[in-house]
């Protein structure tokens, strides 16, 4: 299978070349020419699959050129490294209510997931195409993927990564992971802007001619590790062909009953993830696609327009505090009758006058698979609260915004809720919600948490506190290109 630019259907790529590039030359994001799909005997032979099966077996219907033999060596490695027994388990609350824990990784966030893989599929790559340079990976984060890239890619031969970071847009756990990474291999900087603003930086680095030809000069090429990066999204369709079959098998539904899953998303990723899985045949009755006050998805799946014209939360979820949703645009490629004209057309509006609109026709067939609402800063501690109260199930603000969402848009089918962060990853906020006491020191705060309700706090978060800080830079976020340069020479 090969791959194609949302933005000119006449740039193709295989899937090692994709993953490696991670962005088209273009500017557009990487998706399948076709859509594999599952018939009924592979979906039986999933089910008794572990989950490390099942996720090599769900990438090898996309990779072509990569064996299922290497994909399961792959996920087998890369699942080693998760605590517990199971690397997503999934925990029923009751009334056809399922939680999806996607935390039980190296830096317990729903990014270990794929970015566990990615190094193996990027490494992988890099040696099916014959690739010469060194990769340096390129990534913004609005707190969680910069942490589990640099632990994916900490010391991996032949790559270097360098991540951005609003100085003002992480919780203090996020941040001090990200300052104290191991690794020779790895930078990272905050930025004095949002999310957003780093984004739209390091985008522009991707596309211009010139930062290529002078990292080319110290023998580098760039790549990816955002969920623009294919090979970041492709192991994330697995966890829902596995949610899905974890039901069937545990006698919850029988094949071919439709569920819900509500998925709290700022860059579109993760749910794009679930209608990928959707669109190889997984029964689905409704995504929904849950936000914070930064609400611009939800309006979006209203009106049909999409507007960055807006006021900016930082919010308690601050994953979710994003304006420009990048990963929509492979969903809108896909309504549009994959026309990369409209879509190159609609990307250029979003840049030059922060918005673009939909047609009713298309609006339609979105709302015909999407629900889509939000739970502001109040709703989501009321939530974290609620749900301890009503299940003895502690969350983080990010799950919390997708209950308080599902509570709007409940439907009488079984419901799986995609949990994306271990709630010791915010313990202030957590704890504030759950006993009414704000404690502003994040390790008390969790010491505090751990105390109340006998939840242990994960190993990868207990001995932050202890580590050596490595990072302590802050630029401008105009300076993103030489803080770029700056390493690369450094490492000369």
């Amino acid at each position: 299978m090969n791959y194609i630019s949302t933005r000119n259907k006449n740039i193709v790529r295989t899937a090692a070349q994709a993953i490696v590039e991670g962005i088209a030359p273009d500017g557009g994001l990487y998706v399948p020419q076709s859509f594999p799909t599952l018939d009924a005997k592979e979906w039986e032979e999933l089910y008794a699959m572990d989950y490390n099966g099942r996720a090599a077996y769900v990438l090898s219907k996309f990779l072509d050129g990569y064996t299922l033999e290497e994909l399961s060596d792959y996920t087998q490695d890369a699942y080693a490294r998760f605590y517990g027994d199971d690397p997503c388990p999934l925990t029923a609350l009751g009334d056809g209510l399922y939680v999806l824990e996607l935390w039980h990784g190296p830096t317990c966030a729903f990014k270990d997931m794929a970015l566990t893989v990615l190094p193996h599929l990027l490494t992988a790559g890099r040696r099916k195409i014959g690739a010469k340079d060194k990769t340096l990976i390129l990534t913004a984060t609005s707190g969680d993927t910069g942490k589990a890239a640099m632990e994916g890619f900490k010391d991996v031969d032949g790559t270097d990564i360098i991540v951005f970071y609003p100085s003002e847009g992480v919780s203090d756990m996020q941040r001090r992971q990200m300052i104290t990474q191991a690794g020779e291999n790895v930078h990272v900087c905050a930025i004095d802007g949002n999310f957003d603003d780093a984004q739209t930086a390091v985008k522009s680095i991707f596309t211009s001619s010139e930062m290529a030809d002078k990292l080319a000069k110290d023998g580098y090429k760039l790549s990816s590790a955002n969920s623009i990066n294919w090979g970041r999204l492709a192991p994330q369709i697995a966890y829902y062909i596995s949610a899905y079959c974890d039901l069937v098998s545990s006698g919850k539904i029988k094949f071919g009953d439709k569920v819900d899953f509500c998925v709290p998303t700022g860059n579109f990723g993760d749910i794009l993830a679930a209608y990928y899985a959707m669109r190889m045949g997984m029964p689905v009755g409704k995504l929904i696609c849950a936000s914070n006050s930064n609400k611009v998805l939800t309006d979006f799946f209203s009106s049909g327009v999409y507007d960055t014209g807006r006021q900016f939360y930082k919010t308690v979820s601050p994953s979710m505090d994003i304006l420009v949703s990048s990963n929509l645009e492979r969903l809108l490629f896909e309504i549009s009758g994959r026309d990369d004209a409209l879509t190159a057309e609609r990307m250029a509006a979003l840049k030059s006058c922060g918005k673009y609109s939909i047609s009713k026709e298309e609006l339609e067939t979105l709302r015909s698979l999407f629900d889509a609402g939000y739970t502001d800063e109040q709703g989501t501690f009321d939530t974290i609260s609620e749900v301890y109260g009503d299940y003895g199930y502690l969350v983080d603000p990010h799950t919390a915004v997708a209950f308080g969402v599902y509570n709007n848009c409940k439907s009488d089918r079984p419901c799986v809720i995609v949990s994306t962060a271990n709630p010791y990853k915010f313990p202030a906020d957590v704890y504030e919600a759950v006993s009414g006491e704000r404690v502003s020191d994040a390790y008390a705060a969790a010491d505090k948490l751990c105390a109340l309700t006998g939840e242990d706090i994960p190993q990868p978060l207990s001995n932050l506190a202890s580590k050596q800080v490595r990072f302590t830079g802050s630029i401008a976020r105009e300076a993103i290109a030489d803080e770029v340069l700056g390493y690369i020479r450094g490492k000369a």
